[in-house]
Formats: structure tokens, C-alpha cells, sequence
């Protein structure tokens, strides 16, 4: 099912702030080495997201592979949320995002860790899919229901995920349920939007994708599934799916397709198109209202994936 979501009023000055502050940088490729463009992507990240109240966040390693925790007060000790960032597979960290993944976690009333998988191009691909598959793994071995979310490349990265554990039977009883944000899930770039969106969206080029994918996958076919979700036959079982992303993104394709491909295979997958919304548009929670009311929706279902009834079925 694909819901669209209209425009809000109040959202439009926001959203044309953000265009107007990423106007000198649209387009614009970090040159390596990245330490540079990694701490101002984090320090953006933080500084814009507000924390919970009263989550506590550390620092822990699961199956092998670092991050953080973020621990809500009313966390059920059985369940988990394994979160996996977004930043092109070469920026991003566990900690820049703690606070957004413990909003998610707040609303599902869950723990939630925060896998900081390795990056590149200092680990190609397949470096940060093992490390997730390793997380998860770790995750499974701690606790009796999951779900796992992930943003943009975290985003193509946990579907990614659940077609890599959907052959174990074990795992896959383990994991109930994924809930993604302007996925990246065709590395090809092959999707329409990548033109019909180029002058909508406010941060990508088609240009810098496709950099950012040549430093991921340093000569892999950019469709091997493990990469580009789109790709894969599409698993016989999954858990349930919700996508969400903005109408004004060169990635709205890798949504629409992804999500039609999986209606096909009569798959649960629940997408939301949110019209005038840029990529990842749930982090700008507190500026606005379409931020906040797709927090919330995407923690309720979370919360419906881990409780022993769900509604939300395959």
C-alpha cells in the first residue's frame, strides 16, 4: 500500500529554509581524506536533533561491532530496535544519531542500538552490511523480538538485512518487523526521480550518488542485493515494512519501486510519500509538523511489530 500524504501549510517556510541554506552546498563532493566532512556531517546531525527526556545512552559492542545504546525509562528488556545511520556508506556515526534513534525508541517503547558499521572507502563494500548482519546477529543472541530502522544508505541497508536473514528460520522468527526513511536501495541510480526530482531536491545530485556509491563499491556491480535491495528476488517471507519518504527527493524512485516490487510478491509493505518533504525529512523533528507526526506514526508501528499481538502482519 502507498499512502500520500498531503502538504502542510506551516512546513513550506521550513522546507524553503533548508533549500536555501543547502543551496552553496548541493552538489558539492568531500574530497578525502574525510575526517573533515564526517565531524561537520555529525556536528549538523547533533546539533539538530533534540534528545528524548530521560534516555540514557552508552557506548557497548554487539556481535562484534561498536555503537550506542539509548535506553527509554519504559523500555520492555525483551525486545530491541537495531538502528542503522545513513551518510552514503562514508559518513555518519552511532553517536551523531543516538538521539534521534532514542525519539524512535521512546515511541517504541523499546532499547534501541546504534550500529556504527565501518565505512568507506577505508571498508568497501560488503563492510557495512557485515557489520549489520554481525549487529543483528549479536542483538539475537540478547533478546526475543526486533525490529531494525535505518535512514537513507542504513535505510537500503536494513532491507538489505531482512532478505540476508530471511533464509534462517531461527532469525527470521526473532525479527519482527523494519521501518526505513528515503532508503537508498539502487546504487545503479536507475530511477526516473533521479531526473524528475533533480531540481526538487534540495541536498542530492545524481552526481554525488553516484560518487559516494564508486567509493562504496570500488568495482562491484552496483546491483549485487547485498548493495542495492531493488535487485534481489524478493524473499518468499519478511516481516512487516514501512517506508517513508519525501515527494521532493531524487531517491522518491528507490521507495516507490522497492515497495511496488514487494506488492507484487503480496509482501506486507506500507510506504508513505509525504508531498514537499526533502530526503530524511523525519530528522528536522521540532521544525516540522510532518517530522513529528511520521516519528510518531513510525513508532507506533515498531511498537505493534515487538508486542506478542501484533496488527501489522506479512
Amino acid at each position: 500500500m502507498i499512502t500520500e500524504h498531503p502538504r502542510s501549510g506551516g512546513d513550506a517556510a521550513v522546507v524553503e529554509a533548508i533549500r536555501i541554506a543547502n543551496t552553496g552546498r548541493k552538489g558539492a563532493i568531500p574530497a578525502p581524506p574525510f575526517a573533515e566532512a564526517r565531524a561537520m556531517f555529525d556536528a549538523g546531525l547533533a546539533a539538530g536533533m533534540p534528545a528524548a527526556p530521560k534516555v540514557r545512552y552508552h557506548e557497548d559492542v554487539v556481535g562484534g561491532v561498536p555503537g550506542w545504546w539509548c535506553e527509554p525509562p519504559e523500555a520492555n528488556p525483551e525486545t530491541g530496535l537495531l538502528y542503522l545511520h545513513g551518510g552514503c556508506y562514508v559518513l555518519g556515526s552511532a553517536e551523531a544519531l543516538r538521539h534521534f534513534a532514542g525519539q524512535l525508541a521512546v515511541r517504541a517503547r523499546t532499547n534501541a542500538f546504534v550500529a556504527d558499521y565501518r565505512l568507506a572507502p577505508e571498508h568497501p563494500f560488503p563492510a557495512a552490511i557485515a557489520d549489520a548482519v554481525a549487529a543483528f546477529r549479536g542483538l539475537a543472541g540478547r533478546l526475543a523480538r526486533i525490529v531494525v530502522a535505518g535512514d537513507s544508505a542504513g535505510g537500503g541497508m536494513t532491507l538489505a538485512l531482512l532478505a540476508t536473514v530471511a533464509p534462517d528460520d531461527r532469525l527470521r522468527a526473532q525479527l519482527k518487523g523494519a521501518a526505513v526513511m528515503s532508503p537508498w536501495t539502487d546504487l545503479a541510480l536507475a530511477g526516473e526521480s533521479m531526473i524528475t526530482r533533480a531540481a526538487a531536491d534540495p541536498i542530492f545530485t545524481e552526481a554525488v550518488l553516484a560518487h559516494f556509491a564508486g567509493l562504496y563499491l570500488q568495482g562491484t556491480d552496483p546491483t549485487d542485493p547485498r548493495a542495492s535491495p531493488l535487485y534481489g528476488p524478493a524473499p518468499g517471507r519478511l516481516p512487516p515494512i514501512r517506508i517513508d519518504v519525501g515527494e521532493n527527493e531524487v531517491l522518491l524512485d528507490d521507495t516507490l519501486r522497492y515497495a511496488r516490487r514487494l506488492e507484487a510478491a503480496h509482501l506486507y509493505v506500507d510506504a508513505h510519500v509525504w508531498a514537499g518533504m526533502p530526503h530524511v525529512f523525519p530528522f528536522s523533528l521540532g521544525r516540522l509538523s510532518a517530522a513529528s507526526t511520521c516519528i510518531d506514526e513510525i513508532g507506533a508501528f515498531l511498537s505493534d511489530c515487538l508486542s506478542t499481538e501484533p496488527r501489522n502482519r506479512p
